[in-house]
């Protein structure tokens, strides 16, 4: 992904938005009387009312569960009711949960939440962290919570945390390394050297958001150097390989995707140019994110005999009939990018091909026995979509995507889409102390893991698909973490918070 606000890619200056104090004493009243006044909208007909509660209703299970077998720790394990340290110990489910908490009036939690911040988040350990993770979800949890709430605790956390990650910028190109320490501020690559496209690539809206928050310019000059590098060997497709080479700033000969390791490049490409308020200062982002969807078109292919449309990966000059549940997050970005073109033919030619992407990736729910997707499919010729890995991690590309399909269509189908899939995991994945992923869904086969984001993105983005447009309306907000808009309200920061570089 890339920036949201006012980022710039060439050391542009520093758009202030709100002031600090403002944010302090403004978001506050502004997003909780808006949202519970909202909820209410005259356009909320009683069964979406009912489908948003029983969300809500998962939603505090999977939050009470957390807090009654896994308090503090990163993450929990519900079939042998205990916490694990996925990410160092930083207490990732809590922080990446405050906005969903937040959005759906769950006061209580979230003032234990925000307490538990407040006392126990420590992150000064000697622990080698992913700075693309410990960004989305540590950085862009935090801002979310702080434009929602406009508790200053949250900013000062971010504050912290992101100052931790800044030495991983230190490099000769200034694309930065992939793990940090966060006690010592050792940076390093992974190891084959390279960095990853779609870990440089999604840290701009979080960095420039507190950037502006802080006024402290020092999180967006990096940010933006990187965009301003990768612009320099920007292809005419626009379509970069997984890896770059931090040292030259050079991509390196690798696998082009829109699936795990490239995706949210190109969606912060687009959602910082929306950050931004569309300004010219933040054109470039648009810009360049309009040749990488003339390169997604040159990768889209139908199946037969159905016709399903799907993204290619490409290596060299062949494509390869793969595509990742992940990156079923296109429907979605196209959707939201569509209305931005002059052309309107063009316009309504991204939305009709969002829409297509869309079914197709319903689709890969559908087709397994269990209603839930794997993480992989191909598409043999006359057989129109296999599943080539099984596993499903409850991951949000689809059910976001549903969501900004039907904001901008207003098709109820897209909501219906979305029940069918909330009813596929309440049966599947919900059990007595969690939730949990499937390790096969033809099976239903059973894993032992709760994903953070499986609250703080599938279930929020499923509350918002059954709330009224009032609910985060798209003007304001944007991003997944939201965080506030260059027009002063939140925007939500962020990053995927699923690990997008594999089964986190």
């Amino acid at each position: 992904m890339a920036n949201l606000q006012p980022g710039k890619v060439l050391a542009l200056a520093l758009i202030a938005l709100l002031s600090v104090s403002d944010v302090a004493c403004n978001h506050r009243t502004f997003s909780r009387k808006q949202l519970e006044a909202n909820s209410k909208d005259v356009g909320d007909d009683p069964e979406t009312s009912v489908r948003r509660e029983k969300v809500k209703d998962a939603m505090l299970h999977a939050w009470t569960s957390y807090e009654k077998y896994a308090w503090g720790f990163d993450q929990l394990q519900p079939q042998t009711m205990n916490g694990v340290d996925s990410f160092g110990g930083l207490g990732v489910t809590i922080v990446d949960a405050l906005d969903t908490l937040f959005i759906m009036g769950l006061d209580e939690q979230f003032k234990r939440a925000k307490d538990w911040v407040a006392t126990s988040l420590n992150f000064n350990k000697s622990y080698d962290a992913s700075v693309f993770e410990t960004n989305i979800r540590m950085v862009g949890g935090l801002l979310s919570a702080y434009d929602l709430s406009g508790d200053k605790v949250f900013l000062e956390k971010a504050t912290d945390v992101a100052d931790r990650l800044l030495p991983a910028w230190n490099t000769p190109s200034g694309i930065n390394y992939n793990i940090i320490n966060l006690a010592t501020g050792k940076a390093h690559s992974s190891p084959n050297g390279n960095s990853i496209l779609a870990e440089v690539g999604t840290t701009q809206l979080e960095f420039i958001a507190l950037s502006q928050r802080t006024s402290q310019p020092k999180y967006q000059e990096k940010v933006e150097k990187v965009i301003e590098v990768l612009r320099k060997k920007f292809p005419a497709d626009g379509l970069l390989p997984i890896y770059i080479n931090p040292q030259t700033g050079m991509p390196s000969p690798s696998l082009i995707t829109f699936g795990a390791m490239g995706d949210s490049f190109y969606e912060y490409l687009l959602k910082v140019w929306i950050q931004g308020n569309k300004t010219q200062a933040v054109n470039v982002y648009r810009e360049m994110w309009e040749t990488s969807m003339s390169g997604l078109q040159s990768l889209v292919r139908k199946t037969t005999p159905s016709a399903y449309a799907y993204i290619c990966e490409k290596n060299g000059n062949m494509l390869i009939a793969q595509m990742n549940e992940l990156a079923c997050f296109a429907s979605g970005m196209l959707a939201l990018g569509s209305s931005g073109f002059d052309n309107p033919r063009k316009a309504k030619t991204i939305l009709s091909l969002a829409e297509e992407i869309g079914k197709t990736c319903y689709n890969f729910y559908q087709i397994t026995k269990t209603k839930l997707a794997g993480e992989d499919y191909g598409f043999p010729p006359g057989q129109d979509i296999s599943v080539d890995n099984p596993y499903n991690l409850m991951r949000p590309e689809t059910v976001e995507s549903l969501f900004y399909l039907w904001r901008f269509t207003g098709n109820t189908m897209y909501q219906d889409w979305g029940w069918d899939i909330f009813q596929a995991f309440e049966k599947n994945s919900r059990l007595e102390t969690g939730y949990v992923g499937l390790t096969d869904v033809n099976t239903g086969a059973k894993d032992n893991l709760m994903q953070s984001f499986f609250l703080a993105e599938t279930l929020k983005y499923l509350y918002l698909l059954f709330s009224p447009p009032s609910v985060i309306p798209l003007d304001k907000w944007v991003g997944e973490r939201l965080s506030k808009s260059e027009q002063g309200l939140p925007t939500r920061l962020g990053g995927r918070k699923e690990g997008r570089t594999g089964h986190n």
